[in-house]
């Protein structure tokens, strides 16, 4: 099952990032990120993609420029998340064969971001505008868009986050801090795994 939840791995270095990955992997959760501002993020991202690129979707966070995103085909990425909604970027996430959710928090953003090619939009910081924000948009939505709360989403909420029209939800600090261990980060992630697909049901 591919769960609809986005392992944010933020601060990640390369000598955690197998055994991290092996953890969220046997936990259920075959999406990650690597955000591009964590330490020597490409050497993980590619070690990843080297031991697990059959088993999971691995990509970046924080991906800013269409530079990062050559570079991270280059390895062979499939995934690009960013902050925000850069057209450029996702047009060339999207002529690169990677997915492109993009950062978005205004219907205008949303938008622009669905015109320019995104295969689902990431609403952030979702604490921001709220299940209710999240509602209203969706009221003007293509009714088959996918919209993920990042920042703010939790297992307490998340069922009031899918009643507003979340699709699925990515997790960051709840999930993974740097220095934990791989048995804390598969405690961890079995408990959203398993409030995920209570919410999702």
């Amino acid at each position: 099952m591919n769960r609809p939840l986005i392992a944010i791995l933020r601060g990640i270095t390369p000598p955690e990032a197998l055994s991290a990955t092996a953890a969220l992997i046997e936990a259920g959760i075959t999406t990650l990120e690597v955000p591009l501002n964590s330490p020597d993020a490409f050497a993980s991202i590619e070690a990843m993609i080297g031991a697990f690129g059959t088993d999971a979707t691995i990509g970046a966070g924080t991906v800013l420029t269409p530079e990062e995103v050559t570079r991270l085909a280059g390895i062979g990425g499939q995934l690009v998340v960013s902050p925000n909604c850069d057209p450029e970027v996702i047009a060339a996430t999207k002529a690169a064969g990677m997915q492109s959710w993009p950062g978005i928090f205004t219907p205008t953003e949303c938008f622009a971001a669905l015109k320019a090619g995104a295969d689902g939009l990431k609403l952030f910081p979702a604490s921001l505008i709220g299940p209710e924000g999240l509602k209203a948009i969706r009221a003007v939505l293509p009714p088959a868009t996918k919209v993920y709360a990042v920042g703010g989403a939790s297992p307490a909420n998340f069922a009031t986050w899918r009643k507003a029209g979340a699709d699925g939800f990515g997790i960051g600090a709840a999930l993974y801090t740097p220095g934990l261990s791989a048995g804390e980060i598969s405690t961890r992630a079995r408990a959203l795994v398993a409030a995920c697909d209570e919410a999702m049901a």
